[in-house]
Formats: C-alpha cells, sequence, structure tokens
C-alpha cells in the first residue's frame, strides 16, 4: 500500500492544522451530518489570530460558536442554505446569506465565482487502493474540496464508504486529522393527523414504476409509509433518509424499472441515523454524486415517471410558492426544490408535486394565501408549478387560468378561510365571483386516478 508513504506525513493534530488558515481566507465548511466536529472546535479556539475569515457553508448540522457575536471580527458565514444554527444570525446581519440552487451551487466554486482557500472535510478511513470516500455528505463537498487550494480532512472510522462519485485520494489531501466519533443522527418524524392526510392524498398520485424525490420533512416521510403496496419504484433524489430502507427491505424499491440509473438508488447526500449510515455502507445499490449531478434538472428528467415532493411555508392564489421565507424573515433557502420540479415536469409520466399543511400557527393562518407576505421569496415559480397538496386534496394548476387556480386552491385551503380567499380573489385579481361550495375534505376517490 504505497498510498500510507503519503498518509503517515501528512497527519496532525487539529490545533496544527487549522492554524494553516490565514486572514481572509474564504474556508468552506462540510454540511450536514458531515460537519468535521473537531476541525471546527480548533477553529473557534483559533478565531481570536484570525480577522475577516469567511465561513462558506449550505446545511449544517452544528453548534452556534462560530457565530456567535464575539466571533464577529474574526470568522463571518456565508450559508447557502439557512439552518437552524446560523439563521438568527443571518436576520440580525451577523451572517449573510446567498441564495442559489442547489445544482447550482457546485459551479460557484469550480468556476471560481466563489473560490476556496481552504476547505474543511470529514473522510472515511483510505481503502487498499488510497481512496476516501466522503460517505454521507458528497453533494456540493465533493466539487468544494477539488477547487480548494489546501484540503484539510477529519478521517473518522464511522464514517461509511458510500460507493458512486465519492471518493479523494490521500493524495489530495493536504492535512489529515484522524478522529473516532459518532455521526450525528436525524429523526425525521412522519408528523401527525394533517401530514397523514396529506401524504395519503399524495401517495394516491404515485404510479407503480415511478421515481421517487423526497424532500426534506414529515410530509415525505410519511408519504413513504404509504407506498407499501405499490411496486418497482426507484429512487432519484437529492437527500436520502431512512424511510426508504423498509421498502427497500419489503421490496418496493427495486430501482429495476429505472429509465436513468437502473437498479441504483442515487442521491447527493443523507440525513438520518446510525441504521441509515450502516444501511448505505459498501452497498452497491446505493449510489451517492454530487448536486450539480444529481440535480440536473435535464438528468432528472431521464427517469419516467418522476415525481418530486417538496415543501412550502406558503402558495397564493396564482400558484407562486414561497419556501424559503417568512416574509423578509429568511428562514431556510432555495435547495433543490426547483431542479427538482422542473426535472419531474420535462419527466415522461412526471408529477411536480408541492405539498402543505393548509394552515399555521394552531388554525389561526391560512398558508393558502391571496398574495404572498410582504418580502416573501418566491421559490418555484406560478409557471412551474403543477400539483398543490393539502390535507383537504391537490389542486391541479398547470395549464389553468389565474381564476381556475384560484378557484382550485380555495378549495384545498382550510373551510374557515375559503370565503375570505374567494373574496380577496374577486378584489384583487379581478376575478368574477364564485360560489364556494366545497366546506369538507376531498376524498381520495375524487383525485385524478394513478396511472399504472
Amino acid at each position: 500500500m504505497e498510498w500510507l508513504n503519503q498518509y503517515q506525513p501528512k497527519l496532525v493534530s487539529a490545533a496544527k492544522a487549522i492554524s494553516m488558515i490565514k486572514n481572509k481566507n474564504r474556508v468552506f465548511l462540510t454540511g450536514n451530518c458531515s460537519v468535521p466536529q473537531t476541525l471546527l472546535k480548533a477553529l473557534v479556539d483559533y478565531a481570536p489570530n484570525l480577522c475577516d475569515v469567511e465561513i462558506v457553508q449550505v446545511l449544517a448540522m452544528a453548534g452556534s460558536d462560530y457565530v456567535a457575536p464575539a466571533m464577529t471580527p474574526h470568522l463571518r458565514v456565508n450559508t447557502l442554505f439557512i439552518s437552524e444554527n446560523v439563521r438568527q444570525a443571518v436576520n440580525d446581519g451577523r451572517a449573510d446569506f446567498t441564495p442559489a440552487f442547489l445544482s447550482e451551487i457546485p459551479g460557484l466554486f469550480s468556476s471560481g465565482r466563489l473560490p476556496i482557500d481552504v476547505a474543511l472535510i470529514q473522510v472515511s478511513p483510505p481503502d487498499d487502493h488510497g481512496y476516501c470516500s466522503f460517505g454521507i455528505e458528497v453533494g456540493v463537498t465533493r466539487t468544494a474540496a477539488y477547487s480548494a487550494k489546501i484540503i484539510i480532512a477529519e478521517v473518522n472510522p464511522k464514517m461509511p464508504r458510500t460507493l458512486g462519485d465519492s471518493f479523494i485520494h490521500v493524495s489530495k489531501l493536504d492535512y489529515i486529522v484522524e478522529v473516532d466519533y459518532e455521526l450525528p443522527e436525524i429523526h425525521m418524524a412522519a408528523g401527525g393527523e394533517i401530514t397523514d392526510r396529506i401524504a395519503r392524498h399524495i401517495a394516491a398520485l404515485i404510479p407503480d414504476g415511478a421515481c421517487l424525490q423526497t424532500g426534506i420533512g414529515g410530509i415525505p416521510t410519511a408519504v413513504l409509509h404509504y407506498l407499501t403496496n405499490h411496486k418497482h419504484l426507484g429512487v432519484h433524489t437529492e437527500l436520502f433518509s431512512d424511510g426508504v430502507i423498509d421498502l427497500v427491505n419489503k421490496g418496493v424499491i427495486t430501482c429495476e424499472r429505472k429509465t436513468f440509473h437502473p437498479g441504483k438508488i442515487i442521491a447527493g447526500f443523507m440525513l438520518g441515523t446510525k441504521r441509515l449510515y450502516n444501511f448505505v455502507n459498501d452497498n452497491p445499490i446505493v449510489e451517492i454524486h454530487p448536486t450539480e449531478y444529481v440535480n440536473d434538472p435535464y438528468l432528472i428528467a431521464k427517469n419516467d415517471k418522476m415525481v418530486a415532493i417538496n415543501s412550502a411555508i406558503e402558495v397564493d392564489l396564482t400558484g407562486q410558492v414561497c419556501a424559503d421565507s417568512i416574509g423578509p424573515y429568511f428562514y431556510s433557502g432555495v435547495g433543490g426544490q426547483l431542479d427538482f420540479v422542473r426535472g419531474a415536469a420535462r419527466s415522461k409520466g412526471g408529477l411536480p408535486i408541492i405539498a402543505l399543511p393548509s394552515t399555521a400557527k394552531d388554525d389561526t393562518v391560512s398558508r393558502i394565501v391571496p398574495v404572498l407576505k410582504s418580502g416573501a421569496g418566491v421559490v418555484t415559480t406560478r409557471n412551474d408549478v403543477h400539483f398543490v397538496a393539502t390535507e383537504y386534496g391537490i389542486a391541479d394548476l398547470y395549464g389553468r387560468t389565474i381564476r381556475e387556480r384560484a378557484m382550485a386552491l380555495v378549495d384545498i385551503a382550510h373551510p374557515n378561510f375559503r370565503a375570505e380567499l374567494a373574496e380577496e380573489a374577486e378584489r384583487t385579481y379581478h376575478l368574477p365571483r364564485w360560489e364556494v361550495t366545497r366546506d369538507f375534505p376531498i376524498s381520495e376517490e375524487e383525485l385524478t386516478p394513478a396511472e399504472a
């Protein structure tokens, strides 16, 4: 194993590795459940020695020490998706937010638009050929690392070895810090009764042989629970979570009928539990690829019957989808929603679905609204939206007039808000008044039958 001759000289302490960061450097921090925790702690400890260092990240499952007010002269986060640990800092102006489609983020690094000086990553131990796996986080990390001037890697035996385009040779690593700790676990609960009803409506639309993308949240997780009687399903998704495992074990997800990467689950990163990490370790059915590949709408569309399920904060009566902010308050980010909405729309037999509960704040606020809140961001445009699902049914908006869209969305709004929404539609969009006849949930029998 000749690679050992390259590996051993690169072994350093976390403190020594972090001391390689200089003032005004731009540092990429691997995200999700792969945040290099030992390196991040060392960075916080070393921060008083630094000035104007920019930390670029996407979604980081980490503490908030590195975005604390005391860090302001030393470290400043620039996040491309807002996770809980940096949300307040972004909205207070102590951190920056760069909106970008997930499919295009790697290109910011490789093109030099956001040049990376130092990449902090976490990988598996090298195999017999000297290749480490990025494990559960290939996503934007692979391209960021390969674009960086310096790569500092935590090597963790707890990181699973995933297959696909997920490897980096030890010769590419500049500094190596050996660690041994359990990866963080994310338990994605399916949600309550409302989530359950939404999931049943969506599952009724999904045909056998469909290829699934499930975004973050309780609704996509709950949908998987209602697919146990389906056949020949496949998966092409940015996020891979525990919910898929049971369907694989039951023979529901086989990927055999996929028209792109048949026989393979394709994903960009994983959020889940140790059960998921064990499942993907050296599992030939699972391939992890960078997001510029996984989230490319044209590649997504190569999967026939592509079903994309994504969430929203609110939807207006014309079909505009806000999924990243509550008014001007930045909450999450653009992510891969529109990548998969457009990919599914181009797919033969594809179904792009936006799902959300009809209300918030204990049924006091409608999430189907006449107009989006002032300052709210549009993630999926009214031109791109196809299906919108709530616990009261599914509205098919594609190719519909504004009046038809408004009527369909009022139909799936909470009954307490339907008359008010109809009046607002008349006033705001100069639509003819129509009779609001629905005050009850739409039954599954009334949904458009799924094609076999």
